[in-house]
């Protein structure tokens, strides 16, 4: 008789426990997350008598079954409609609260929206109140009564959207932003166009000639005519006028009153005015106004020259390169056409779009030693200078060498070499450094002994001369095949403005570059014609002081803090000035 293990039996007992266990787990689970399960769907109406009818009579009675969620069995519509319009209500009400706090933050002049969106808020608030009891879920819920709730909350749902629709853009940042991006482009925009008018508006106002200017231009062209002999010019030039050892003075201008105030603050401010000698050189225009002028005084006994620039007959076109120039028709048409679109097409050159920048006078100054070939150094001021002191401490000056005595204008990097010319251009970049100091026309020092040696006025030929051979080689390069030489005299193409910027200056510096003596600041202050920062200290101390810019001192546009320094070499007492209205 075999003998049973206890120990064997206690553990096929424990297997079929733990057997048992995981068939009842696995039917448990299965009858927990059955998906659906069999319910009868009944109507309203059928619901009171399925209700009183036992157990086992609902599976014989003829009803029609379907598969619904467990979870939806005790689900009412009603109440899942009166929920989801509860939570419209909130949400809505939610937004109109922030964007009412959100406006009373920013500050908005939106204050009437503020308002409004607290209101809105309140409103909803307050129908939420009233309808609180229609929402617990132990009030029973009817179809009207739910139609009723959310007609009353249609409404104002409506209104907060738009209310919020329209307030959008006032709260949006990202619309905010984009729009503010819009206004500062077309203020840019409005801006560079009032820039353009404004500068536009300016040079007219700066290059015209004034009334009274033109009135006293007139009347002593009329005086010239009227007695003829009292101008005539002696049949031979005093010595005075080509002795080296006097003071000379190069004035170049076509405005009488301009230069006449010069040539007044010289002398009154020399020590020796008989020793000093004027040359004033004009256009045949002025000639006869330029005459009376200076013959109605004696300057203290200083020496006066009034010439024209046709007086000097080498002054010609197979000469002189600018005269040439005038000869193309684009740059005729860049300076001659006065259409406003042109005009303000680039605005840093707009001041110098005016004629009177390929006018010789403005060149006469690349020809001092032909023009006086008998001395040895002379001064060269503009015509919207004043003297301030006596000037004969120049001549003592020693020139090392040099050739042009100016003022330099740089400091950091301005008015540097890079500001005036094309660096980009390979003949430029090679010839010249970018960072030279620039200097300033208007009071000008000149040794012409040294201005020969150099042969500056070749130099100045030779860059003015790429610029007309341009013209001419541009129809031989589509015929004769490029060489080195006439490469560059292709690409060296000024009068497209390629090379250097606008004016007599770029020109200047080319020329004299590394034959300029750098004199004291002291001698020479500018800024006065744009500058209205300058110090009185500054222009106290300064022998020379120079209107430079647009705000002359004899248009209506002058500052008027600097306007004193020129009116008071103006000589108010001549009838011909006070027949045309000048105020002192």
């Amino acid at each position: 008789m075999a003998i049973l293990n206890p120990k064997v039996n206690r553990n096929v007992a424990i297997r079929r426990f733990f057997v048992v266990s995981l068939a009842v787990s696995v039917a448990a689970i299965f009858l927990i997350l059955s998906p659906t399960a069999t319910v009868p769907e009944v109507s309203g109406k059928e619901d009171e008598g399925l209700m009183s009818l036992p157990p086992s009579d609902l599976y014989s009675s003829d009803l029609h079954f379907v598969r619904r969620s467990v979870l939806a069995v005790r689900s009412d519509p009603l109440r899942s409609r009166a929920e989801l319009i509860r939570k419209q209500v909130g949400d809505h009400a939610a937004v109109a609260g922030a964007y009412a706090s959100f406006a009373r933050r920013l500050k908005l002049e939106s204050s009437k929206q503020a308002r409004l969106f607290a209101e809105l808020a309140r409103n909803l608030s307050l129908l939420l109140a009233a309808n609180r009891p229609l929402l617990e879920s132990a009030v029973p819920l009817d179809e009207a009564t739910v139609r009723g709730f959310e007609r009353g909350v249609k409404d104002r749902i409506r209104a907060a959207r738009l209310l919020i629709a329209d307030a959008k853009e006032s709260f949006d940042n990202q619309l905010k932003i984009q729009k503010l991006k819009d206004t500062i482009f077309a203020v840019n925009e409005q801006l560079s166009k009032a820039k353009k008018a404004g500068a536009f508006s300016s040079l007219i106002a700066a290059k015209s000639i004034p009334k009274n200017l033109h009135c006293l231009a007139m009347r002593l062209m009329e005086e010239r005519i009227a007695h003829p002999d009292r101008y005539v010019d002696p049949p031979t030039p005093p010595p005075e006028l080509e002795d080296p050892k006097l003071y000379h003075y190069a004035i170049f201008s076509d405005n009488v009153l301009a230069a006449s105030v010069v040539v007044n603050s010289a002398v009154r401010n020399a020590r020796e005015p008989w020793k000093h000698v004027f040359h004033v050189v004009t256009d045949r225009m002025n000639l006869g106004a330029m005459q009376v002028m200076f013959r109605m005084k004696d300057y203290s006994g200083a020496h006066m020259e009034v010439k024209a620039v046709e007086d000097y007959k080498f002054l010609n076109s197979s000469y002189v390169p600018v005269l040439r120039q005038l000869e193309s028709a684009n740059l005729q048409r860049f300076y001659f056409e006065n259409k406003l679109e042109n005009a303000t097409k680039d605005t840093t050159n707009m001041k110098f779009r005016n004629p009177k920048y390929l006018s010789m006078l403005n060149h006469l100054r690349f020809y001092l030693p032909e023009m006086y070939p008998k001395l040895h150094r002379i001064l060269f001021l503009d015509d919207d200078v004043v003297v301030q002191r006596d000037l004969t401490a120049l001549w003592k000056i020693d020139m090392d060498g040099k050739v042009n005595g100016a003022v330099e204008t740089c400091f950091g990097s301005f008015h540097r070499y890079t500001q005036y010319m094309n660096f980009s251009h390979p003949l430029i970049k090679e010839k010249f450094n970018p960072n030279a100091c620039g200097w300033a026309y208007g009071m000008n020092f000149f040794d012409l002994g040294a201005w020969r040696k150099e042969k500056c006025t070749e130099q100045y030929h030779y860059w003015q001369n790429l610029v007309s051979c341009y013209i001419l080689y541009r129809f031989l390069y589509n015929i004769i095949s490029l060489c080195l030489m006439w490469k560059h005299l292709l690409l060296l193409q000024n009068e497209n403005r390629t090379l250097w910027k606008l004016g007599t200056l770029p020109p200047g510096l080319i020329t004299f570059y590394s034959t300029t003596k750098p004199l004291d600041k002291s001698w020479h202050v500018l800024g006065l014609g744009y500058n209205p920062s300058i110090s009185m200290e500054e222009i106290k101390n300064a022998a020379v002081v120079h209107f430079n810019g647009n705000m002359k001192p004899w248009l209506d546009i002058a500052m008027n803090q600097f306007r004193h320094l020129w009116t008071k070499y103006v000589d108010y007492d001549l009838e011909f000035v006070r027949q045309c209205n000048f105020a002192a």
